[in-house]
């Protein structure tokens, strides 16, 4: 699993962007390009539904999405984040990073319905937020800077 704080800029190349939105709903595969510089370029649909009339009601198909991460594993392709195709950040969007945690950390926000070219991509990180009160931490989401692949 990827450490948060070790993540200073994302890079995505323009065939995840073009597979996003080809398929709408997808992983992302990727590899270290530098010590925190992160090289997205691949990705993978998988299952994902939600309730039209109560958003915090979603299906998102974990057995396909094991059985995904158990195959490239074996082509040594590392899993590091996951997307949605936005426009913005979504209520559920840190009950869904809280369950497909273990598998990677960087959620990449792309627009598939853009009234510009939209690029890059906004990336974010998921973190644990210190409240000065001393009530519990909570998960929150914090922009990474990114640009768009080149190779």
């Amino acid at each position: 699993m990827l450490s948060e704080t070790s993540v200073t800029k994302v890079i995505v190349h323009l065939l995840v962007l073009l597979s996003v939105v080809d398929h709408f709903k997808r992983k992302l595969l990727g590899c270290w390009r530098a010590k925190s510089v992160l090289d997205v370029s691949n990705s993978f649909a998988v299952p994902f539904d939600e309730d039209d009339k109560d958003k915090s009601v979603w299906f998102l198909d974990h057995d396909y999405l094991e059985n995904s991460y158990g195959i490239f594993k074996k082509v040594r392709e590392l899993l590091v984040g996951w997307n949605h195709t936005g426009p913005k950040l979504c209520q559920n969007d840190i009950s869904i990073n809280k369950l497909i945690r273990r598998y990677y950390s960087v959620l990449v926000l792309i627009d598939a319905k853009p009234n510009d070219l939209g690029l890059p991509p906004e990336v974010y990180i998921a973190m644990e937020e210190v409240h000065d009160d001393g009530s519990p931490t909570s998960k929150t989401f914090e922009h990474v800077p990114s640009e768009t692949g080149r190779r």
